[in-house]
């Protein structure tokens, strides 16, 4: 308990010293009507922050600036908005606990899951430092020989970012990262659940030299209002959106009207197989890395766990057994490995499909209600046997709820898995190098875990098929996201 309250004092003091309004043309302001949005410790339900509450005006500002900074910063070097990125790299990995502090305090997840996600962020700040001076281009001799084609990549322009709570930190810099590195200016909305650590974040890319104008933030607790407004507004070129596969598409609609370019990282539903050949602590491990990484609150998540019918009970008591035994507390308590949901509605929303599954025949191996006490707090719950009529099969859980559906072949696990319409990530388990390569070519997702669940990775493509979104996050491909290619013929000499 000391613990806990000393680190409680220690985030309360870096949530209080973290900028709380908006960030525009490089100044941190309030909004125009003084507004504010209170932040809550889904641990407690406590207030533990009030952030300006932008509307649309203060949103046309922050575009307003990025509009203005947008010619200066495409025309800066590479190898200088490198520098911005790489500094703001070293800065969150010096402030990493504090970071993570803030982080849990405002979203839940344990403290050290925390720290690990301040990493992975930055590292896209660093990943994308290095991008930055290999955007190319081409040239080529006309077929017919009268011309040169030459191609050049230049910056799409002004960008609106929106980022999700589940990980606050690093959904951002997985697009400010490449958009800078690219020469675009950014406009970031952060979601009202868990706006400091992207205000934190955006604080360190202005001690990092970002010029005034080119990172811009705010937030809102009239999302869809402020954002449509801004989604009307020519000027604006690029939209980019992490979150679910319902407002995505609200979103591409809106941006429709302006042909703005998109990506989209939207809903996940991930099957998880798990072979009669597979080694069975391997996949318990990777199971437990799958679902319970940020208490099961991730696109990437499984969801579903099919498990061949000779293994599937011993998997789901091992499994079970292994998630029984996760002390469940809040985030900051040293001792905790499961934190809170984000709050009251996804803890309503997770035991509606539990009951469901348990209604239709499914047996609880584990879990299956809410921890009494304050917070919005969820028992990690491993349901076998589940009917393939079960929500918990066809809607995205987002919580620590593992359904287990027994299968007889790998061509029906590979029919379950691929009927679904999300297609983000997928996982699978076998010893069977051929069946590993042939199952995972099979798989209708974007991302493929074989004989390990974590795939996240600042040096891979992310992204998914079907309605899980559109484009690639990451890896060498992820500045093409905000980058336009040029033609230029140049007729050649006699």
């Amino acid at each position: 308990m000391a613990a806990l309250q000393e680190r409680l004092r220690a985030a309360r003091e870096v949530a209080d010293r973290t900028p709380k309004g908006l960030c525009v043309d490089g100044e941190w302001r309030a909004p125009r009507g003084g507004a504010t949005l209170p932040v809550e410790d889904p641990a407690t339900g406590t207030v533990i922050a009030e952030v300006a509450d932008a509307r649309a005006a203060d949103a046309t500002d922050a575009l307003d600036a990025a509009v203005r900074a947008q010619a200066s910063w495409a025309a800066t070097p590479p190898r200088a908005r490198g520098e911005v990125l790489r500094r703001a790299f070293e800065t969150v990995m010096a402030r990493r606990d504090d970071l993570a502090a803030l982080m849990t305090l405002e979203m839940g997840k344990p403290f050290a899951e925390s720290q690990a996600e301040v990493a992975y962020a930055a590292e896209f700040l660093r990943w994308f430092s290095e991008e930055a001076v290999r955007i190319d281009g081409g040239y080529l001799i006309a077929p017919g020989g009268g011309s040169r084609v030459v191609t050049m990549r230049q910056p799409v322009g002004p960008c609106l970012l929106i980022t999700p709570w589940n990980f606050p930190m690093a959904m951002g810099t997985r697009k400010i990262g490449p958009a800078l590195a690219a020469g675009c200016t950014v406009v970031v909305k952060p979601a009202k659940q868990t706006p400091l650590s992207m205000l934190a974040l955006v604080d360190i890319l202005r001690e990092a030299g970002a010029p005034p104008g080119v990172v811009n933030v705010f937030t809102t607790d009239r999302s869809g209002e402020v954002t449509d407004h801004l989604l009307r507004d020519p000027r604006l070129r690029k939209l980019s959106f992490t979150g679910s596969t319902e407002v995505g598409r609200a979103l591409l609609a809106a941006a429709s009207r302006n042909v703005l370019r998109t990506s989209m990282e939207l809903g996940g539903n991930a099957p998880f197989l798990v072979f009669a050949d597979a080694d069975l602590d391997a996949a318990v491990e990777g199971a437990f890395q799958a679902k319970m990484r940020n208490t099961g609150e991730a696109c990437t998540a499984a969801n579903r766990f099919y498990a061949h019918s000779s293994i599937a009970g011993e998997f789901g008591r091992r499994l079970a057994d292994r998630l029984a035994a996760l002390p469940v507390g809040h985030g900051l308590d040293p001792a905790t490995r499961v934190g809170p949901l984000i709050d009251a509605k996804a803890v309503r929303n997770v035991t509606a499909l539990i009951d469901d599954a348990t209604a239709a025949g499914a047996e609880t191996l584990t879990g299956d209600r809410p921890v009494p006490g304050e917070g919005h707090f969820l028992a990690p719950t491993v349901l076998g046997g589940v009917p393939l009529g079960a929500r918990a099969l066809t809607e995205e859980i987002f919580g620590p709820v593992a359904p287990i559906v027994p299968f007889d072949d790998e061509d029906t696990a590979v029919a379950l898995a691929n009927d679904s319409e999300y297609g983000l990530a997928g996982y699978l388990f076998t010893e069977n190098l051929d069946r590993g390569l042939r199952v995972s070519e099979r798989l209708e997702c974007g991302m493929v875990g074989l004989n390990q669940g974590i795939i996240s990775n600042p040096a891979a493509p992310f992204g998914g098929v079907k309605h899980s979104g559109l484009g690639r996050e990451g890896g060498a491909v992820g500045i093409d996201e905000y980058l336009g290619v040029k033609y230029l013929a140049i007729k050649a000499a006699p």
